[in-house]
């Protein structure tokens, strides 16, 4: 006796929609988010990462003030030149304003706006560096002087790192706009808006170093 053949639900719709799932390979696309575009959701996640980095110096740094507790901070005989990494911090501060400043004129469409504030971002940001490494040559102690010696290179090295690190970004993103790579379309300047997010994080970053370190 010779089996019926029993219709597949769908007739023949349903065989073409087997066949189109079979004919995909691979893992399905990656479901994104129309509130946060990838760039900018993976900067706030290296960026959350980096304050979790910080986060262990910030304690090495507390245990030895508190945990040591040495009876003068810093204790003798270091000196620590406040004025100079004060005068520091309101140029890092300043180039808050001005990377601002180039966000907001790309958004408008003004160009030229965008292309001054970055370039200016980039001077200021050379000059932070530039002060701190002559801060260190300066200083009178070197990161093998003692827990507290080791601990102020660490901090302000490791801030000093990403401040160049920033530099690398605003590079690349000064060349761009001089060459005319971006607009006003949101897509089209997230080359500006990226560094802008690190170098805020930068910014407020040494400004709880410099508290933490220099005025407390």
């Amino acid at each position: 006796m010779e089996s019926a053949s029993v219709p597949l639900p769908g007739g023949a719709g349903g065989h073409a929609a087997d066949t189109h799932q079979h004919d995909h390979h691979g893992p399905p696309e990656a479901n994104q988010s129309s509130r946060i575009d990838r760039q900018t959701l993976g900067i706030l996640l290296f960026i959350i990462s980096e304050v979790m980095l910080f986060g262990a110096f910030f304690a090495s740094y507390f245990f030895l003030r508190v945990v040591v507790n040495p009876p003068s901070w810093p204790p003798h005989p270091f000196e620590l030149p406040v004025a100079v990494a004060g005068m520091n911090t309101a140029i890092l501060v300043s180039s808050s304003f001005t990377i601002h400043y180039a966000l907001e004129g790309i958004r408008k469409g003004n160009k030229q706006a965008m292309k001054l504030g970055l370039a200016v971002t980039w001077l200021l940001g050379l000059t932070f560096l530039f002060v701190q490494i002559n801060e260190y040559v300066h200083i009178g102690f070197s990161a093998r002087t003692e827990a507290f010696g080791s601990i102020f290179y660490s901090l302000t090295g490791l801030h000093g790192a990403h401040v160049f690190a920033g530099l690398m970004l605003l590079t690349f993103a000064t060349i761009r706009a001089f060459r005319g790579h971006f607009d006003k379309d949101a897509e089209k300047h997230l080359g500006v808006e990226v560094p802008g997010i690190y170098w805020h994080f930068v910014d407020i970053m040494w400004i709880i170093v410099f508290f933490t370190v220099y005025i407390l």
